[in-house]
């Protein structure tokens, strides 16, 4: 069992930055390939960003490409979600995943509580 905790929501105004932590407990976190995803109110949950256990492969969603930066500290346990140039659109529950396999990623075993980001125009 893998525990994530998610922290460092909050409300910023457009072109503002924030970043996102997960943190991990439990099992071992290094194995694990990590996702970001979003809800948004009243739309469906879409994939942000993921990381391969080892750091060396990316993938983001075409709409933060350039804006948000995914990273992991395996030391920490933890994975980070840097955003920028924050828009309104990006308002929505934050919330990362655990994967063992990479082609899961957008399925994760495991799952944070969220934590909510408001972008204010």
């Amino acid at each position: 069992q893998v525990e994530l905790v998610e922290s460092g929501g909050g409300l910023v105004q457009a072109g503002g930055s924030l970043r996102l932590s997960c943190t991990a407990s439990g099992r071992t976190f290094s194995p694990y390939n990590m996702a970001w995803f979003r809800q948004a109110p009243g739309k469906e949950r879409e994939f942000v960003a993921a990381i391969t256990w080892a750091g060396g492969t990316t993938s983001y969603a075409d709409s933060v490409k350039g804006r948000f930066t995914i990273s992991r500290d395996n030391g920490e346990n933890t994975v980070y979600l840097q955003m920028s140039s924050l828009k309104p659109e990006d308002t929505a529950v934050y919330s990362c995943g655990a994967a063992s396999m990479w082609a899961r990623i957008n399925d994760p075993t495991y799952w944070g509580h969220g934590t909510q980001v408001t972008v204010s125009s």
